[in-house]
Order: structure tokens, then sequence, then C-alpha cells
């Protein structure tokens, strides 16, 4: 599964990246501590951003992959 951020005028910035297998990874600038990545349930992924402030506003998207 993977995270997208997309603020006002700009293009996708990928926050994090998760699988069943693997610990999440997250890219420069994102952290757990903001963007908090929930796996107990296997039906679904589930992301929260913590402490939302105005500079937070974007449209986020989920991207799933098969591999």
């Amino acid at each position: 599964m993977f995270w997208y951020q997309q603020p006002p005028r700009n293009g996708l910035k990928l926050i994090v990246s998760t699988s069943t297998w693997s610990h999440n990874s997250y890219e420069d600038g994102y952290s757990e501590a903001k963007f908090e990545v929930n796996r107990e349930n296997p039906d679904y992924i589930l992301m929260t951003i913590k402490n939302v402030t105005p500079k937070d506003e974007a449209t986020y998207f989920c991207a799933a992959s098969d591999h």
C-alpha cells in the first residue's frame, strides 16, 4: 500500500509505503509521528494524520499493489 499527498497546485508526493511483510517506509520529510499507519486489521490499512494544521491541506491518495 502506498500513501500519497498532493498539496494544492503541486504534484503527488509519496508519504509512506507499507506491506504485510515489511515495516512502514517513510519518505524524507514524513514520519510516523505525523502520519500514522495502522495495519491491525488484515482487511484494510488506515493512515491517520495527527495534529492537523492548515499546512496539511492536500488531497490524499492510497494505491495498492498485488506484488
